[in-house]
């Protein structure tokens, strides 16, 4: 007995050793590597519940805001430094996070064909704030427009805050909005949020175009010519390849996982990421369990998998380095990157990007594609989109 237990030893030990030394080699990595999240909805929070991003938005004692996102009629709604976020400067600089897309959401509530000027005004709002964030932490965040200005920012040691908009309805079906929304700083569109409007079919809805109108074609070319990146989350299927053929720049997916793994309708077929891959985009994963686990895809799948398995279902980090893992497969490893959607979405796992990074390298990836995923390949992308522009560069 005595001898086994002694064998077990001389073999764990070595073993744990590596684990460790693997696992200090990828988080210094980590911090070495400029790291990009392309998609995160707390410009909300900011403008609506007067949060600030020096505050502890992990505060104990501080009150999560999704109740009173779903319900805002119900009395007691936390703000400021009340308020539990997934986002702030300390948890941004403690996770390595280098370069934040911030998304520039219109709820669907200030959109009205008949009301015009209410949706460009609320994300007129939205740009507004961030850009306050800007001007009040001027020695932790920066405004980048380019790859170039993110490499600068992130090489002074601030953190980059680049702009995304989501959902095409905030333009108001106005080239002249996109252009100006552009000039702010905005580099990406979201083609469609949750909900088809006038020229773009949704994933959330049955549609009515049955893809991209005319309008909506114009539109993508349109960002071509800003060097604005065109963004496929949440649109219906066929728009997703009505803008796959009319853009003749790179695609990216700010925040959609693997459908193959969780049949959720704003994920992306094998076929739409071997496309994206095949365009030169990139593919960036979302956090959310909606969109990671099978379990919980569907509100009701969720409600019954909760009663089975108890409160709350978890959402592991494995399954979110297995929908990495498959979209590098499908579109390759230069087309997949990281799009959280950090306070815009539910039951995310626990984890941090330090982390993901290190099971990503316990399951053999090299530290060249670790870089890739964490950041290289979106500012290839925004590189190269800027660069297609016409004229060249951004305007």
């Amino acid at each position: 007995m005595l001898r086994a237990l002694l064998v077990v030893l001389l073999v764990a030990a070595p073993r744990a050793a590596a684990a460790q030394d693997l696992e200090a080699r990828a988080r210094a990595l980590h911090r070495d590597a400029i790291v990009v999240d392309g998609h995160n909805d707390v410009p909300m929070l900011l403008l609506d519940l007067e949060f600030d991003l020096a505050m502890d938005g992990a505060a104990p004692g501080a009150k999560s805001p999704w109740p009173w996102v779903f319900l805002p009629w119900l009395p007691g709604a936390p703000s400021g430094d009340a308020l539990r976020t997934d986002t702030d400067l300390a948890r941004m600089e403690k996770g390595g996070l280098d370069a934040q897309f911030f998304s520039i959401w219109v709820d669907p509530d200030h959109y009205d064909p008949e009301r015009p000027g209410v949706a460009t005004a609320r994300a007129q709002a939205m740009i507004d704030v961030v850009l306050g964030q800007v001007q009040r932490h001027p020695q932790r965040l920066a405004l980048a427009t380019s790859a170039d200005d993110v490499r600068r920012i992130v090489g002074a040691g601030r953190h980059a805050a680049l702009m995304g908009l989501e959902g095409g309805h905030a333009i108001e079906d106005d080239l002249g909005t996109l252009r100006r929304y552009h000039a702010q700083g905005v580099r990406y569109m979201t083609l469609t949020w949750s909900f088809s409007h006038g020229w773009g079919d949704s994933s959330g809805d049955e549609g009515t175009h049955g893809g991209l109108t005319e309008f909506g074609r114009d539109v993508v070319r349109e960002m071509n010519d800003l060097g604005m990146i065109v963004d496929i989350s949440h649109v219906s299927d066929a728009t997703f390849w009505d803008a796959l053929e009319t853009s003749r720049a790179p695609l990216i997916a700010s925040h959609s996982s693997a459908r193959a793994i969780a049949p959720h309708p704003r994920n992306l077929s094998d076929d739409m990421l071997r496309a994206v891959g095949e365009s030169g985009g990139v593919v960036m994963l979302n956090f959310g369990g909606l969109f990671l686990d099978p379990r919980k895809v569907g509100t009701w799948n969720h409600v019954k998998n909760t009663l089975r398995y108890g409160f709350p279902v978890p959402t592991t980090l494995a399954m979110l380095a297995d929908h990495v893992e498959h979209v590098a497969r499908m579109a390759g490893v230069d087309h997949v990157g990281l799009g959280s959607d950090f306070d815009g979405t539910l039951f995310l796992p626990v984890a941090d990007f330090p982390n993901l990074t290190v099971e990503l390298a316990r399951r053999g990836w090299s530290d060249a594609d670790l870089r890739k995923l964490l950041g290289e390949n979106l500012l290839r992308v925004l590189a190269r989109v800027q660069a297609l522009a016409s004229p060249p560069g951004p305007r």
